[in-house]
């Protein structure tokens, strides 16, 4: 059909004329009603970013010397990140001569991944970035 017999038939039902492939030889059209057409696609945007959550990165910090309460208050608070469906980065900070003993570090670093080891999974194993000795922890899978 041609664009102008395509044209005012659209216009006779008082609907537009909507190109659906303008690439394909020839160009593929529908005719409908192209704010009604807007309106459904917006809803579907609307509602896919509602249902999709962003995962976010959470830090928790610690240090070589750091005692047996505070560790396990910060894998409870590390526990409500990853029950929220976040990712917890846990760094380990050391500072001048504690770089002397680097395995004190990693002995915490395992400490804290073994308290949570029931709700999470190590996504990143731990590796050193100069003075941090980090690793990412995920929320396991339901």
């Amino acid at each position: 059909m041609s664009s102008r017999a395509a044209n005012d038939l659209a216009m006779r039902y008082s609907l537009d004329l909507y190109c659906v492939a303008p690439n394909a030889n020839p160009p593929v059209c529908k005719i409908l009603n192209y704010g009604k057409l807007r309106f459904e696609q917006q809803k579907q945007d609307r509602l896919s970013r509602k249902n999709h959550k962003a995962c976010e990165l959470k830090q928790i910090q610690l240090t070589p010397v750091i005692g047996q309460h505070d560790l396990e208050t910060k894998s409870r608070k590390a526990r409500e990140f990853l029950e929220a469906g976040d990712k917890v980065q846990v760094c380990v900070v050391f500072r001048g001569r504690q770089m002397s003993h680097k395995e004190v570090g990693e002995e915490v670093m395992s400490k804290f991944v073994a308290l949570l080891e029931d709700i999470s999974t190590v996504d990143k194993a731990p590796f050193w970035d100069n003075k941090w000795y980090n690793s990412i922890l995920a929320p396991k899978k339901k």
